[in-house]
């Protein structure tokens, strides 16, 4: 069977729906929002009442000042411990990497070194030897090939001897 389809009045209905019942939750959600603002302040920040005598100046001053100060402390103890958190999360991080083995392998220069400077380089200064890699190479003489000699002959003779009929019979003979 085919499925029914809806009408385009009814999906812009529907959607008209939506968007209504959406745009009262986001007016539900910002007076909810004012409302608790409007009580932390009401809590944290009672109304400002100015006293007449100097001595009840200086000493609500004296209390504003301490209110401060513990503020700030409250906002460096905040900080430093997000800071100390982040650095954890950061090693662990990196911890997890490590675990994993999934890391950048840093691309490799070719250096070249002779075998003195590799093994200073692997044994410090202990390394007073050096090396002679070609002193220990075996020596091979060549040997003259006699045959090769006697194969260059003289070129003219193999022309005459391949020239005529004979000639490409022995070609075709040689050759297969």
């Amino acid at each position: 069977m085919s499925e029914k389809k809806m009408t385009s009045s009814r999906k812009h209905h529907l959607k008209s729906l939506m968007l209504s019942i959406a745009k009262s939750l986001l007016e539900k959600e910002t007076a909810e929002r004012h409302e608790e603002r409007q009580k932390y302040m009401d809590e944290n920040c009672p109304s400002l009442t100015l006293p007449h005598s100097v001595q009840e100046l200086q000493d609500l001053c004296k209390k504003l000042h301490q209110k401060i100060d513990k503020a700030d402390e409250e906002r460096y103890d905040l900080e430093a411990k997000v800071n100390k958190t982040n650095k954890e999360i950061e090693d662990l991080k990196i911890k997890v990497i490590d675990l994993k083995g999934k890391f950048k392998k840093p691309p490799l220069r070719k250096v070249r070194m002779s075998a003195d400077a590799m093994l200073q380089a692997l044994l410090g200064s202990r390394h007073k030897v050096t090396l002679d890699l070609r002193a220990n190479l075996k020596q091979v003489k060549k040997e003259v090939k006699e045959e090769d000699k006697e194969a260059v002959g003289d070129w003219r003779k193999n022309i005459e001897d391949k020239a005529g009929m004979d000639g490409r019979k022995k070609m075709f003979e040689a050759e297969a």
